[in-house]
This record gives structure tokens, C-alpha cells and sequence, in this order.
């Protein structure tokens, strides 16, 4: 499987299985929510979600179940972290019985 592929100079950059890829933004809350809206639009909606900057776009197909963790750390500056783990879904069949 490709790593990554970009189709012409002004086109972004595929994100594709076989690769490792991270990105990190610091937001206003208004955009992290907003982010979040169109995010939970588009799980709601499919089974498949594209994440995309200016620059790289992640198409992926989503798996069951998906992970929510909710962790509140009320000591000294309080902080709360939501992380959401969506697996990948998996196009392979079971093998056949005969």
C-alpha cells in the first residue's frame, strides 16, 4: 500500500495506510468546537470520515466499536481531556465453512 501520493504541485497530500502521521493545533475553543461539530456530522452520518489542512487530507474508514475516554484532573490548574479512538474498519471476510 502506498505510504502517500499527491496527484499534482497545488493538490494536498494523500495520508494513506502504511504511514505514520501526526498533527498537533493549539485553537480557540470556539474552533475546537466547531472542529468537533463537523467531526461528530460526519460520524453520525457514515461509516466514513476525511479530516483535511491546506496542505494533507486523511480519508479513513471507520470501525466498531469506537473508544470515548473522559479524564478530569481537578488538582492545581484544572484540566479535562477528551480523547475518542475510532478503529480502522477492515474490509477482509471471515474464511468459508465447507
Amino acid at each position: 500500500m502506498s505510504t502517500d501520493e499527491s496527484t499534482g504541485d497545488d493538490e494536498r497530500t494523500i495520508i494513506r495506510t502504511g504511514r505514520k502521521f501526526e498533527q498537533e493545533y493549539r485553537l480557540d475553543a470556539s474552533e475546537a468546537g466547531e472542529f468537533l461539530i463537523a467531526l461528530g456530522e460526519q460520524l453520525r452520518d457514515g461509516d466514513e470520515l476525511t479530516i483535511a489542512d491546506d496542505e494533507w487530507e486523511l480519508p479513513f474508514a471507520v470501525g466498531e466499536p469506537v473508544g470515548l475516554e473522559i479524564d478530569f484532573d481537578g488538582v492545581g490548574e484544572p484540566e479535562l481531556e477528551i480523547e475518542l479512538e475510532l478503529p480502522g474498519r477492515t474490509d477482509e471476510r471471515a474464511p468459508r465453512v465447507e
